[in-house]
């Protein structure tokens, strides 16, 4: 699978987090029940230079944390439709598009459902099973560039994208789970 389908705009071509040309700044992951978390996130400018900012401190945030595969921007108090994913060298990951930044991302696809556990920073403590979409088609724009992409992913990276989708609309993956007896208390922190 190449990732890209040709229609409204193709895979990633050579973006990169290189690409914002800013550096970025670590930023303070907020947990639950903070209110951002709760909120659908605002959509944004991908071409202003607060969201190219915002994407860059993203990816900075993310490489610093250990065994984070996305974050988005809630997570890190913002209130704005942006995400970072990165499922590079994850053992269940086998589409990896590397590391990446979608600003107003949508799922225009999804099928093949699927459960499997799930874990998020901004709920260290806990873990769950969640049904998602184990084939996906995503679009969105490219921050610094506004270039619209299409994405099409499966497995792993089809999981994190929507976890982190998720996070655009005021949801954690506990709003996800069939119920108390889906959610785990973590056994395991990196």
């Amino acid at each position: 699978m190449t990732g890209a389908e040709s229609g409204s705009g193709a895979g990633l071509g050579d973006w990169t987090p290189e690409s914002l040309v800013v550096p970025g700044v670590v930023r303070a992951v907020v947990s639950a029940p903070h209110p951002v978390l709760s909120r659908a996130a605002d959509e944004v400018d991908p071409m202003a230079q607060e969201t190219v900012q915002l994407a860059a401190d993203l990816v900075a945030t993310m490489r610093v944390s250990p065994g984070c595969v996305g974050l988005a921007a809630p997570q890190v108090g913002v209130g704005a439709r942006v995400f970072a994913v990165d499922v590079t060298g994850h053992p269940k990951a086998v589409t990896v598009h590397g590391t990446f930044v979608l600003c107003n991302a949508r799922v225009v696809e999804a099928t093949r459902w699927k459960a499997g556990r799930e874990g998020c920073m901004s709920v260290p403590d806990l873990t769950g099973d969640v049904k998602r979409a184990s084939r996906l088609v995503v679009e969105g724009d490219l921050p610094g560039t506004g270039k619209p992409v299409r994405l099409v992913t499966d497995g792993f990276e089809a999981r994190a994208l929507q976890h982190e989708i998720d996070h655009c609309a005021g949801l954690l993956f506990l709003d996800r789970v069939a119920g108390a007896h889906a959610v785990y208390q973590r056994k395991v922190y990196l």
